[in-house]
């Protein structure tokens, strides 16, 4: 019973890993119409292209024991195809003359490094699968807890600007649900190497659908009165004709 639970709950973990994953198609389809990144933050997609590359590792039967982990290998596997997919549109429409095209390449590269790095490490220098598991998973923690928390870089803009616009739902949504059912296959499973990024990813989470409940409701209103106002004005340069022929017939 206690085997097919963890089995199910596997199951269920990939599932809402790849609705994760597969949330920002949404963002990307909005950046390729309007061949604009906007205030978006390409971050979140990079960290969860090294969470990926790092639980694929992890999951592979050179760190871990045999097939033991092969739902994590098969959802971050795909992962690792979508963030990168993300990452190019991304660098494809962004403004080069912001140089963000240069501090994205940056971060990627560093990225592929860590993981190399990681990779190598846990390869040559330990030679049992415990202490890759170890070694692997305790990167992998941190790596975890980033990606979870990576969507609250744009929280200031949240607070200043009171609009979720930029901080997409089924980010944070799906980001809570993966993390939690993680942690319930880390705990069934007595991995805590597993289960101890989902701890802390689970209030991150909550966090985020909090914020994004305060201020769902609230538009930024700049883009509405620019418009207004060129309409005005566009108002009163037809009227202002018209005006002036009556006050020639009155003269």
């Amino acid at each position: 019973m206690g085997d097919r639970l963890h089995l199910a709950i596997g199951v269920m973990g990939n599932a809402a890993s790849l609705l994760l994953y597969a949330a920002p198609i949404l963002t990307f389809a909005r950046v390729m119409k309007k061949k604009s990144t906007e205030e978006f933050s390409c971050i979140p997609y990079i960290i969860a292209l090294l969470n990926c590359l790092l639980y694929t590792w992890y999951g592979l039967p050179v760190v871990s024991y045999r097939w033991e982990n092969f739902p994590v290998v098969t959802i971050n596997g795909l992962g690792i195809l979508l963030e990168i997919s993300f990452i190019l549109i991304y660098f494809c429409f962004t403004s080069p003359r912001e140089k963000v095209q240069i501090k994205v390449v940056g971060i990627v590269v560093t990225v592929f490094t860590v993981f190399c790095i990681t990779a190598v490490v846990s390869s040559f220098l330990f030679h049992d699968h415990h202490h890759r598991k170890l070694f692997v998973g305790s990167v992998g923690l941190v790596a975890s807890v980033a990606m979870y928390g990576s969507p609250l870089v744009v929280v200031r803009q949240v607070i200043l600007t009171k609009s979720v616009e930029f901080m997409p739902f089924y980010l944070s949504f799906f980001s809570f649900l993966t993390s939690l059912l993680w942690m319930a296959y880390g705990l069934l499973g007595h991995d805590l190497l597993l289960a101890s990024p989902n701890l802390a990813g689970t209030p991150l989470g909550i966090l985020q659908l909090v914020l994004y409940c305060k201020y769902r409701k609230r538009g930024i209103m700049e883009e509405p009165n620019k418009w207004d106002l060129e309409g005005n004005d566009e108002k009163s340069k037809q009227l202002q004709p018209v005006i002036n022929n009556d006050s020639d017939c009155k003269i």
